[in-house]
């Protein structure tokens, strides 16, 4: 079984995942997410072929350190170039997580995306996950999670019992529910949950609905009709849409951690924003009698 993840987390943790794509520009975002309020920061190896975790690294050199009671989470990815996810290529991937960071130990590092390989290879001795709990029994790493999103692959890792953490995305929000059993697997093993992308990769979060995709697949009309639903629900009670799609996922006790991905000090400050509002506990019960969503266009 794996460890207890016993870091206390606050609810949001800003996603880094386009971070390092505006070279100069997002120095300035960087900074501003590791002083903002919201104290834990999502990145991974192979984010914006590493420029994510580099401009993280410059903006704790820059502010002189990882500012007090902030931490930054990062995950370990295939060889970019051959995509092996050997043992030795996750050993890699963390060293250059650390360097880029500018830090020795991580609170948390999690094997990502590993569609490269079989589960019984990840698993093997001297492969990837291996590597992971060597790292975590070297005290490199607090904790280890497995973090994808086709959820057959999940659960089979989830089933493995040696991760503390899932981190699964645009698979359990307020317009789709296909990861709960996913979710349900984790929670009985006593595992950490990250939920990421609340927004469905952003067709809950703007004005413009159509014409979008969502968790980026194209949805059925059932389910753009579903969003539709959603919508209106929301303009009947007054709800912003993103604020009620935050608040699903923050409110599910099953869930420790919601990750919202943050392009621009804007997104930064209207998530505050997201974050404070109240919503009426009777909007949730008619958000049920809108019923089940269609299925999931994701897996």
């Amino acid at each position: 079984m794996g460890v207890m993840f016993d870091l206390p987390l606050q609810p949001i943790t800003v996603g880094t995942s386009g971070l390092g794509k505006r070279p100069g520009a997002d120095l300035g975002l960087a900074k501003a997410i590791l002083t903002s309020r919201f104290r834990q920061a999502d990145t991974s190896n192979n984010y914006s072929d590493g420029e994510s975790e580099r401009t993280l690294g410059v903006a704790i050199r820059e502010l002189g350190g990882l500012p007090d009671d902030h931490v930054v989470f990062s995950k370990g990815d295939q060889d970019p170039v051959t995509g092996a996810f050997t043992g030795d290529r996750m050993r890699r991937s963390f060293e250059e997580s650390t360097s880029r960071l500018g830090l020795e130990t991580l609170p948390l590092y999690q094997l990502h995306d590993p569609y490269s390989i079989s589960v019984s290879q990840a698993m093997a001795p001297g492969g990837a996950v291996d590597v992971l709990l060597r790292l975590r029994e070297e005290g490199r790493i607090g904790a280890i999670g497995v973090a994808a999103g086709t959820l057959a692959l999940m659960e089979e890792y989830v089933r493995t019992d040696v991760f503390d953490v899932v981190l699964t995305h645009n698979r359990y929000t307020v317009v789709d529910r296909s990861a709960n059993t996913l979710i349900d697997l984790a929670t009985e093993r006593g595992m950490t949950v990250f939920n990421a992308a609340p927004f469905g990769a952003g067709i809950l979060a703007g004005g413009n609905f159509r014409g979008q995709t969502y968790g980026y697949a194209q949805p059925s009309p059932e389910f753009l009709a579903h969003i539709d639903a959603y919508r209106a629900l929301c303009a009947e009670w007054g709800v912003d849409p993103a604020t009620a799609a935050l608040h699903f996922s923050m409110r599910d006790p099953r869930i420790h951690t919601t990750v919202v991905g943050i392009n621009s000090v804007q997104r930064l400050d209207e998530l505050g924003a997201h974050a404070d509002a109240v919503i009426d506990v009777e909007f949730w019960a008619a958000l049920d009698a809108l019923g089940e969503p269609p299925e999931s266009p994701t897996d």
